[in-house]
Order: C-alpha cells, then sequence, then structure tokens
C-alpha cells in the first residue's frame, strides 16, 4: 500500500510538473511573439522616420458619398504619426471617414509634372542600380523546375526559387520600397468607369482563391500570365508584400499568384478582417517578374478595389516591366468628429 501511495504522489508530481513546463512554455512564447511584434513596429517606425519626407500634406477629405468637404487640420490630431503601437478603429458608434490623400499625375500642373517626371526618372533608376530585376530567375540551368511535377509542386518549388531570390535582394527590396514610399502622388491610375464596375468579375476571382473579406480590404487583378505583387504600406510604418504577409497591426496578405504562370486572370488580395489601424494607408504595385506566355506583354494593365467600411473604390491603371514599384494610390482612414459637418 505505502509503494502504492509513493507511485501515485510521484505521478502526481510528474504531471504537474509537465503541466509548469506547458504553462512556462506559453507564457515564453507570449512573450518573445510580443517583443518581436514591436521589434517590427520599432524597425518600421524608425526607417520612416529617417526617410520620410519632413512635411505632411493635409489630405483632401470625402464624405462616404464621395463629396468634397472642407479641408481641416482636425483630424491630424487623429492620425498617429510614427507611433510604435497604431490606434486600432474600434467598434464605435461614431461615423468613420475615408479620405482621399494623393493627386494623380494628370491632375499636376506643368510644373509639377516636370518635378514627377524627374522624382519618377530617379525611382527607374533606383531599382536598376539594387538590381531587382528577375528576368532570369526562372530561366536557364540554374534554376529549373521539373516539368513532371504537379501543378501544385511546381507553385512550391518557385516559391522556394523567389524565397532564395529575396535572401539576397531583401535589403535592397525593402530600399526601393522606403524610396517609393515617399511620393505622394498616384502613378496616374483612373476611377473605372460604373458600365466596367459591373462587369468585373472580381469577387469571382477572390471566392475561387478564397480570399478574405474584412473592414479595410484592398485587391488587386490583372488578365495575364504576369506576377505582379500588391504592397501595402500601413499607417504603423510596416509593409505587408509576399514577403512579409502578416503585419503587427492585423493586415494580411492571403492571395498571391503567379509566382508561376498558373492563371491569365490572377487576384491578390490584403485585407483586415477585424478593426484597421486609424491612419494612412498607401497602396503600391511592384512588376516582379514578366513571364513569357501567349498574349502576355512587358506592359500590363491592372485593376485595384479598395473596400473600407463597406465603401468602394475601383481603379485602373497599368505598369511596365522594368519601372519602379508604382505608388498606386493613398487614403486615410479616420474618425468623424463634431467639427466636421
Amino acid at each position: 500500500m505505502a509503494i502504492s501511495f509513493k507511485l501515485l504522489a510521484i505521478g502526481i508530481t510528474g504531471g504537474l510538473t509537465l503541466f509548469s513546463l506547458a504553462i512556462l512554455s506559453r507564457i515564453l512564447f507570449g512573450i518573445i511573439r510580443s517583443r518581436f511584434q514591436q521589434d517590427k513596429l520599432l524597425d518600421a517606425a524608425a526607417r520612416r522616420e529617417k526617410h520620410a519626407p519632413k512635411v505632411t500634406e493635409i489630405p483632401t477629405r470625402f464624405i462616404s458619398a464621395g463629396s468634397k468637404i472642407q479641408q481641416s487640420e482636425d483630424i491630424q490630431s487623429k492620425i498617429p504619426e510614427e507611433s510604435n503601437q497604431p490606434l486600432e478603429s474600434e467598434e464605435s458608434t461614431e461615423p468613420l471617414i475615408l479620405e482621399s490623400s494623393s493627386r494623380q499625375v494628370d491632375e499636376l500642373s506643368n510644373e509639377e509634372r516636370e518635378e514627377y517626371d524627374v522624382r519618377d526618372q530617379a525611382r527607374d533608376e533606383n531599382i536598376l542600380s539594387l538590381r531587382l530585376l528577375v528576368d532570369d530567375l526562372f530561366e536557364g540551368d540554374a534554376n529549373p523546375v521539373d516539368e513532371a511535377l504537379s501543378d501544385e509542386a511546381q507553385v512550391q518549388s518557385s516559391i522556394e526559387l523567389r524565397n532564395s531570390w529575396i535572401e539576397q535582394f531583401e535589403t535592397p527590396l525593402n530600399e526601393h520600397a522606403t524610396f517609393i514610399e515617399q511620393e505622394k502622388v498616384g502613378s496616374g491610375i483612373m476611377v473605372m468607369d460604373p458600365t466596367d464596375v459591373e462587369n468585373d468579375d472580381f469577387e469571382e476571382r477572390l471566392q475561387r482563391e478564397g480570399g478574405k473579406t474584412g473592414t479595410v480590404q484592398i485587391s488587386l487583378a490583372w488578365d495575364d500570365f504576369n506576377d505582379l505583387d500588391l504592397h501595402m504600406f500601413c499607417p504603423s510604418g510596416e509593409r505587408i508584400y509576399f514577403n512579409d504577409k502578416k503585419s503587427a497591426c492585423g493586415g494580411e496578405l492571403d492571395v498571391d499568384m503567379n509566382v508561376r504562370p498558373t492563371s491569365n486572370n490572377a487576384v491578390e488580395n490584403i485585407v483586415w478582417t477585424q478593426n484597421a489601424p486609424f491612419g494612412i494607408y498607401k497602396v503600391g504595385v511592384h512588376f516582379y517578374k514578366h513571364h513569357s506566355e501567349i498574349d502576355t506583354t512587358t506592359t500590363c494593365k491592372f485593376r485595384a478595389r479598395i473596400t473600407v467600411h463597406g465603401e468602394v473604390r475601383n481603379y485602373s491603371g497599368s505598369i511596365t516591366h522594368g519601372q519602379a514599384m508604382q505608388m498606386v494610390t493613398s487614403f486615410t482612414l479616420s474618425q468623424k468628429n463634431e467639427d466636421s459637418d
């Protein structure tokens, strides 16, 4: 009997030890994860502080119906500047404002356009100097892909090749993105005609690929086999793209297509499924890889859709392989105050 009690005591002690280790492991994991997210935000904030323009323009403001309302500096007090902890939009009965904060090149004066063209040329030269064109990523004998593999296996193999490229070029790619983020003028996209929007198949593509919806959603669609990439510059200072698909502020790239030329009706999607942070969002498009397929040229037309708390804006534009990443547009999410009326 004494032996049985002794064995029982040992068993209980062992169980408690395992239970304690499990709890300790979860605590340590939480601490490490929290510090990792904080470090990401600190790095992003430091990068923006170093490279961002010193003067902040007050955006032209729109109410949900799209009509202009008077500019006001009051809204700036509600937008976090370079904060390590982004202000999150909480569930509230207060109405939200989606503001337009970028003009397009066709809205510029002649003098402003000349200045923009100089900046645009500098961006194109920057992407060349950093050797960020990837014409040979999937060609030649250096990185062969076994055609006998299944489509899924080929895509996985291509992702591995791209990850290898990123290991070598992640630093210059981040440098180029920071350079692009300074631009305040959109690259010339157009608001889509209502008829074109009605006939667009954005929803079908997103459903096909399992794309999520949420409070803030940015989607990109194009109609050839090229590999375009969607980049989102978040209010927190983070950038969501194919190599950093989830941000500490809650955003996620959940659809990333055409690493291999698998579709000529591709779509990508970045979404905040729950509360999105207040502040300025900037949308960038990068022509990552030209795939030599039928009806696939080095100039690619694309469409972008921005959905914020049910308000939808549709745009169209184009980008040529070899161009710098394009700053497509930006918008500001803020909370309406009493002085906005």
